[in-house]
């Protein structure tokens, strides 16, 4: 018997929980007085990512595991603006923005088709 929730095989959970990882390690760079600011934000927002594609999983209802899709890809978008943000305030480099945006876009693509596909 293979033990697991069914949401841990959705690669669109497993990506947003690497692309969780990568943004923890480089909101790390960003200015000890943005701690409470900037860099709280953004890692409560990657974290809800994957909070809500798990939590829309588990539901017994298809509508609320598109509600909860659409909260992730909302969720997404405000990362994308701290990015904006951290990259504007020279927190991060170009190329660490345009690494993470790059992972951001491909993310919310597989996001948005995977919430299509939800009947």
């Amino acid at each position: 018997m293979e033990i697991g929730f069914k949401f841990e095989k959705l690669i669109i959970w497993q990506k947003a929980m690497d692309f969780g990882e990568e943004i923890d390690v480089l909101s790390k760079s960003f200015p000890a007085n943005e701690v409470f600011n900037l860099t709280s934000q953004i890692k409560r927002a990657v974290d809800s990512i994957a909070l809500n594609i798990s939590e829309g999983a588990i539901g017994q209802t298809n509508p609320e595991f598109k509600k909860f899709m659409g909260y992730s890809i909302r969720s997404l978008a405000e990362v994308v603006t701290c990015l904006h943000k951290a990259s504007r305030r020279k927190f991060i480099t170009e190329i660490e923005f345009n690494q993470q945006y790059e992972n951001a876009f491909n993310l919310m693509n597989m996001m948005v088709a995977f919430k299509k596909k939800i009947q």
